[in-house]
């Protein structure tokens, strides 16, 4: 659907659940990362943007301090609590909730007094990878700072809202999603230190190709098991560092540095993890050198390196992932293609040529269902803007 589409529906969704009109409609962006993945928790370098995808709410103050929070996915259903005694959902069809729920909980344990919300949640956000749990995130905090005048600073609010998904839903994320869906600006990607979360806007000029977002339509069942996996054995390697070195992130870590060290990681799966981290942090830095230079296929190759890297060391792309980059790989006019996200499924990103996307979403989708039975989608993007309420 459209974004004036989305915003109708929501406007008659809310009439019909909660009567009369919201106080406003709100936009928070979907993010796709172009390369460094699986690094915001470690410390190191990420290359995120906006997308113009996103999440969309039609939210309305309430006199008493009561949440009644509704999404479009289920007609109808309304979820309920108390901000002063909010408890995270354990089972069934609820628990997306537990995101703009734990949104509100940090919020007043920051010492931030939000009042009551009804609000509806939509989006045309594709698959899985593209972060819409923290579109989510940030779609519900810049709600409540905009009708409740909190006047939380952008950056307090992405670290809020990682803290949410962090403890209240209890997936161990970095601070890459929710920054990407806050910060976001028009037409740039975000070049940023997670570790001192300085960053610099970067302009992504692809000169007669276009950014594709490629849904595999397999549900990322293992990811979040997966992550808090991946990140726990990741903690691991730097224990095993720190008998000899002084880090506190493998983002501390160079190449050199690992190279000439990785001999006190005694755990061959646990030392391939630390590789990745440490080469993708390197490769990171190489590709916005590249971006900024104009070089966009070697910034392509670079997204190829990537994908190979998280496959091989990370292990986290799966048959799907893997199937439908290798039929990106092989289809004239693409420059680069790589997973993006946790992994385990959901979605994968690529550089096209503009006059080779029709052949490529017809030779991918044909040779991706063949290899796996599922039919692919197709996402040709726009780079947009962070949060916002929409005028």
């Amino acid at each position: 659907m459209t974004p004036n589409q989305i915003t109708a529906n929501l406007r008659s969704e809310f009439a019909a659940l909660f009567g009369g009109e919201p106080d406003g409609l709100f936009f928070s962006p979907g993010r796709v990362n172009l390369i460094g993945e699986h690094t915001d928790y470690n410390g190191g370098y990420v290359f995120p943007c906006a997308l113009s995808l996103g999440t969309y709410g039609a939210a309305r103050k309430r006199a008493d301090g009561r949440l009644r929070l509704a999404t479009t996915s289920s007609p109808g259903a309304v979820v309920e609590a108390e901000l002063g005694g909010i408890a995270r959902i354990t089972a069934g069809a609820e628990k997306w909730a537990n995101y703009p729920l734990g949104v509100a909980d940090e919020l007043q344990k920051a010492g931030y007094r939000p009042g009551g919300l009804e609000m509806v949640i939509s989006g045309n956000i594709p698959g899985g990878g593209l972060s819409s749990s923290a579109s989510v995130e940030l779609l519900t905090g810049v709600a409540l700072d905009e009708l409740y005048s909190l006047k939380i600073g952008r950056v307090e609010l992405v670290k809020l809202c990682q803290r949410a998904e962090n403890l209240f839903v209890g997936v161990n994320c970095g601070i890459m999603d929710q920054f990407a869906a806050g910060m976001g600006k028009k037409d740039h990607a975000m070049f940023l230190d997670c570790a001192s979360l300085e960053f610099e806007y970067v302009p992504v000029a692809l000169r007669g190709r276009t950014l594709v977002v490629l849904n595999t339509n397999k549900e990322r069942t293992l990811a979040g098991s997966k992550y808090n996996e991946r990140r726990s054995e990741c903690e691991r390697a730097v224990e095993m560092l720190r008998q000899k070195l002084d880090i506190r992130l493998l983002g501390d870590l160079s190449a050199p540095e690992f190279e000439a060290n990785k001999g006190l990681i005694t755990d061959g799966t646990v030392r391939n993890r630390a590789e990745h981290v440490v080469y993708e942090i390197e490769r990171t830095r190489d590709a916005v050198k590249c971006l900024k230079a104009g070089d966009v296929s070697t910034f392509g190759r670079l997204m190829n390196e990537s994908h190979i890297s998280l496959r091989d060391l990370y292990e986290v792309t799966g048959p799907e992932l893997d199937a439908i980059v290798e039929e990106a790989w092989r289809s004239p006019g693409t420059l680069g293609a790589r997973m993006t996200g946790a992994g385990f499924g959901g979605c994968a990103v690529a550089i096209v040529a503009n006059d080779g996307y029709k052949g490529f979403v017809e030779n991918v989708g044909r040779n991706y269902r063949k290899r796996t039975g599922l039919e692919a989608e197709f996402y040709p993007v726009e780079i947009g803007g962070g949060a916002e309420r929409l005028t």
